[in-house]
């Protein structure tokens, strides 16, 4: 591959995660797509039908990741997710962190970059906020804090932490078979939880919003994996996964882009910060919710009611940016990407957001009962 057709599917690495990012962003204002909402609709109200559109999303990720490992399109052990240090703290502290923090904040990071495209002024302030901290839990203060405290707590697995990937190690067995099975097992029970409920089975928003997201999160899979695949780099002679920043393959996730977003936005200028498939899809998924806020009319100006709103936002922010580092990943990174690789550390991971952000309502009723 000659230099010239390398910067070629570049470009098309990275208009293809702007494609699938920009869907995500349609997808998820349409149908109010949200992980914090799910468990708040479960907590506050008992009603599991936003529950029910997240497990299928999984599930119909996991069975598309499976299968395109079994022909062959990507290579399961080159996830970020496929590490065998397996770091439980920093995945149960983190995700719990972040988990805290979403509440406070309004909405995940995903929920963050489609509320700015709705016009919430709010999250505009909160995608800053999480960016620098995020930006500092990967190299700054917070960053030097979680190396030298959660991430020495691990474990490590033999053949990776993906469930399959280790159980195909332990036992012998064929590692895309397992996958394939484990995946179409897990992955159609999820789906026909999902659709066991006669309520949710009567709204076309709850069918996009669970089979859209996990058709977009395996799409993402496609793309960095296969698409953006090269054998030898025409200079380095290495394989490569083009446009990745971490250098293996990649699906959405927000926290971490966020930080990449402005820092490649403060220097522009330096040659050495080249977009990424975190940066364009960060911009795919506001943009995505921006076209549909505007087309349904439904785009509105959205401000802080106060000073204690504003500055539990700013609070909410520090938190997801801090936590989805730490974890590794956010609710889209860990809860959806993460998971549809049966990585162990994804679990984990999970676990803490579910029991941060039933800390952060508990905590919001709190704050209500004193006023």
């Amino acid at each position: 591959m000659e230099m010239s057709e390398f910067d070629g599917l570049r470009t098309q690495v990275l208009w293809g995660a702007f494609a699938v990012s920009l869907l995500f962003g349609l997808i998820a204002q349409r149908t109010h797509f949200c992980t914090m909402g799910a468990v708040s609709d479960i907590v506050n109200m008992g009603d599991w039908t936003r529950m029910r559109m997240w497990g299928m999303a999984v599930g119909v990720a996991m069975i598309g990741f499976h299968l395109m490992a079994w022909l062959g399109w990507i290579d399961p052990a080159q996830t970020v997710y496929a590490s065998g240090r397996v770091v439980w703290l920093s995945a149960l502290v983190g995700g719990a962190l972040f988990g805290f923090g979403m509440v406070l904040g309004s909405g995940c990071g995903s929920k963050t970059l489609v509320r700015i495209g709705g016009g919430s002024l709010k999250s505009l302030v909160v995608f800053f906020v999480m960016g620098v901290a995020a930006f500092a839990t990967l190299r700054g203060l917070t960053g030097v804090v979680r190396v030298n405290t959660v991430d020495h707590v691990a474990f490590q697995m033999e053949g990776g932490s993906s469930v399959p990937l280790w159980l195909a190690s332990l036992l012998g067995l064929d590692g895309p078979m397992a996958g394939l099975a484990l995946g179409v097992v897990v992955g159609c029970a999820l789906v026909l939880w999902a659709a066991s409920s006669s309520g949710f089975r009567e709204s076309g928003n709850n069918w996009l919003a669970g089979l859209g997201v996990g058709v977009v999160v395996a799409a993402m899979w496609w793309v960095s994996g296969s698409l953006g695949f090269v054998a030898e780099h025409p200079e380095t002679l290495e394989a490569v996964y083009v446009a990745s920043n971490s250098g293996r393959i990649e699906a959405l996730t927000f926290t971490a882009p966020m930080a990449y977003t402005l820092d490649w936005v403060m220097m522009f200028s330096d040659k050495s910060k080249v977009l990424t498939l975190g940066v364009v899809s960060v911009v795919g998924v506001v943009l995505g919710a921006f076209v549909y806020a505007v087309a349904t009319r439904s785009f509105h100006w959205e401000g802080f009611r106060g000073a204690q709103d504003t500055g539990l936002h700013i609070v909410g922010g520090v938190c997801m940016g801090v936590g989805g580092v730490t974890a590794l990943g956010c609710t889209v990174g860990q809860g959806l990407s993460g998971l549809s690789t049966f990585s162990l550390t994804s679990i984990i991971a999970v676990a803490g957001i579910v029991a941060g952000s039933v800390a952060g309502f508990r905590f919001q009723i709190w704050l209500l009962e004193r006023e």
